[in-house]
């Protein structure tokens, strides 16, 4: 693997995860009460030996900057490094990146460099753990100029993705972005038997979806690269790739997740919480990494909790409730709260006790009888005593403040947001 270099694609506006993205890249969204998106496939890498790695962003990218900074060094012996790569203005060209393969054009110097011969295209939103030295034997084994991962799914899921055709030696022969029919299925359907014959179960899954992670030969990329103005990864560089040359799929039929809206980043999260999670972060082999911040341990004082995550460095008062939900770094939860199905990120920094001041203050966390259901509580809100927040019966269209959100039966408060004691959605 020292040949290799991984390439993250940091994403665009993130605009399906926004509030969460207003003030931060799609890859710093926190994951799982104390990692961030990024850290997934950052881990992946340093698991599987590439020490070499560059994140392509653009977007919102100081607190992604910071934690990059502040969480991967790398002894000065192995070479390695985690590097950003944030558009900028070069002789070649001032524009912003394109799309995920301009990105890649514009920092191709970057892949250029002596001693690489295979480039790994990660994306920067997907929680799974794969041990890329198995896809790059599949890679050498079938000597292939692009090799793509692909995970079996079944018709109904494959409404969704990227699907490929293949051939009996497991080369790519045709793509189809989104097939919704019957009809269009069946022109990219994999043999179930297929399947089975190269150690995958099927379980009556007979399609193979694209997951957006790409290992090239270093020249082949470059040269795909070099002669057009191709913007997109999945939707132009690969199905040309197809046509040009041999590209093989390598059959990943582990725990994968796109989180790349409100919606699938709430269920993750609290699908986390559960006692039988389906991704474990409990991997001694494979651990996943994130920033040492030596925080206190979380104190509890008469609290009941079921199927929580709690983060380090929380103090959460007595008679408390929290169930199926997930609760960040430094998060202060008052008496008598109940918080069920949601999030709460907690804070960045611990708030100092108030001076004195005539003028009330609404602390950072969560005031003595609040209810939280149904509801993403982003970092460093406050919210008052007895407030109510949970978005009911509302949608989008019905919510007038234009300080909360609502997105797929979520309420979403933004990063920074005061809500004043004894709120409820309908006092708006």
């Amino acid at each position: 693997m020292s040949s290799t270099v991984g390439l993250i694609l940091g994403g665009g506006k993130g605009t399906r995860l926004f509030p969460l993205t207003e003030q931060r890249s799609k890859p710093a969204v926190p994951l799982a009460a104390k990692y961030r998106l990024i850290d997934i496939p950052i881990a992946n890498c340093i698991n599987s030996d590439i020490n070499r790695i560059y994140l392509l962003t653009q977007f919102n990218s100081v607190s992604l900057h910071r934690h990059i900074r502040q969480t991967y060094n790398f002894d000065g012996f192995h070479g390695g490094f985690v590097e950003i790569l944030a558009a900028q203005q070069t002789i070649e060209g001032t524009d912003w990146y394109q799309g995920t393969a301009d990105a890649v054009r514009k920092n191709l110097r970057y892949v250029q460099q002596p001693g690489i011969e295979h480039v790994l295209i990660l994306s920067g939103d997907q929680l799974y753990r794969m041990d890329y030295r198995d896809m790059l034997k599949t890679h050498q084994e079938t000597n292939a100029d692009v090799t793509i991962a692909a995970l079996p799914v079944d018709r109904e899921a494959a409404k969704g993705f990227g699907v490929m055709r293949l051939d009996d030696n497991g080369r790519v022969e045709g793509f189809l972005e989104k097939p919704q029919t019957d009809k269009e299925i069946d022109m990219v359907r994999t043999d179930p038997q297929w399947m089975e014959s190269r150690g995958i179960e099927s379980k009556g899954r007979d399609c193979l979806a694209s997951m957006g992670i790409y290992l090239f030969n270093r020249d082949t990329l470059v040269e795909l690269l070099s002669n057009n103005d191709y913007e997109d990864f999945g939707k132009e560089v690969f199905p040309m790739s197809i046509r040009t040359r041999n590209v093989q799929v390598h059959l990943f039929d582990g725990y994968w997740e796109d989180i790349g809206t409100i919606k699938s980043f709430f269920q993750t999260n609290l699908d986390l919480a559960k006692s039988d999670p389906p991704f474990e972060f409990y991997c001694p082999d494979s651990p996943i990494y994130t920033r040492p911040r030596y925080l206190p341990a979380s104190k509890f004082d008469g609290a009941s909790l079921s199927k929580a995550l709690i983060a380090d460095g929380c103090v959460i008062g007595e008679g408390t409730t929290i169930e199926n939900s997930v609760i960040g770094l430094r998060c202060r939860i008052g008496k008598n709260v109940t918080i069920r199905n949601s999030i709460v990120m907690g804070s960045d920094f611990y708030e100092s006790t108030p001076g004195n001041s005539d003028s009330p203050r609404t602390d950072i966390g969560i005031g003595d009888g609040c209810v939280v259901e149904n509801a993403i509580i982003d970092k460093n809100s406050r919210l008052g005593e007895g407030a109510v927040v949970s978005p009911g019966s509302l949608t989008e269209a019905d919510l007038k403040s234009p300080d909360l959100y609502v997105r797929d039966g979520i309420l979403v408060t933004p990063k920074n947001t005061i809500i004043p004691a004894g709120w409820k959605i309908d006092q708006e």
